[in-house]
């Protein structure tokens, strides 16, 4: 047991120094990663009719299950380790240059792991309000998705997750439903078990989805766009 135990402990310092690494050589290059979809903007020819601004858990999931994408004309736009504040600077050329019919944001996980340090969640919905009004000014409608449930995050054990995602749902919810021209997508309620963990065959890691988890996703989502 003991040896199970530090060599958990040592995996997560690994994965942590790891992390920690590659973020300040990106830093240093291309802090929102305005880079990342350039090239796959520049080439769109047809305005997708919905386009999905996210973090790890959107980017895996347009590899997970790229027909869902390819055959809705839906563009994933996320980008892994990222927060509300990355992608509130890049939402420009990733979402409002792109001129979708929908945008469905999914963001603050890595806001609440700290990946930035610490942020308040009072500080993350300004992010989320920003993306929507500019989402809003441009006619575009908002699909405003909630946190899924993490029970740990593997790159930071430290940060506390199973209080804060629920609490920021709720925050981003009441948002919704004031404000005119956004929907709030109820994501964590099918994932999780009780507890605001994410039940097991939904999860890979405690916090990213599993090909099952992404299709209780998709069902929901379908569901508002038309």
């Amino acid at each position: 047991m003991m040896k199970k135990i530090l060599l958990s402990a040592l995996f997560a310092l690994f994965i942590t120094s790891a992390f920690a690494q590659s973020y300040e050589n990106l830093v240093k290059e291309d802090w929102a990663q305005f880079g990342r979809y350039a090239t796959a903007n520049s080439e769109v020819s047809v305005s997708p009719k919905v386009v999905y601004m996210g973090d790890s858990i959107t980017e895996r999931w347009v590899k997970a299950h790229p027909d869902f994408f390819n055959n809705n004309n839906f563009a994933g736009r996320g980008i892994s380790g990222q927060t509300t504040s990355e992608m509130l600077c890049r939402f420009r050329p990733d979402v409002i240059e792109l001129h979708p019919k929908y945008v469905a944001i999914m963001a603050g996980t890595n806001d609440i792991a700290m990946n930035n340090g610490n942020i308040s969640l009072e500080n993350m919905l300004d992010n989320i309000i920003s993306m929507c009004e500019l989402a809003k000014a441009n006619k575009i409608k908002v699909l405003l998705c909630s946190v899924p449930p993490c029970k740990q995050f593997p790159w930071r054990l430290q940060a506390e997750c199973r209080d804060r995602i629920p609490a920021f749902n709720t925050m981003l919810k009441e948002y919704a439903q004031n404000t005119k021209g956004v929907t709030y997508i109820d994501y964590f309620s099918a994932l999780t078990d009780g507890n605001n963990a994410c039940i097991e065959k939904y999860t890979l890691d405690n916090c990213h989805l599993t090909p099952a988890g992404y299709d209780v996703i998709e069902a929901i989502i379908l569901n508002y766009i038309k």
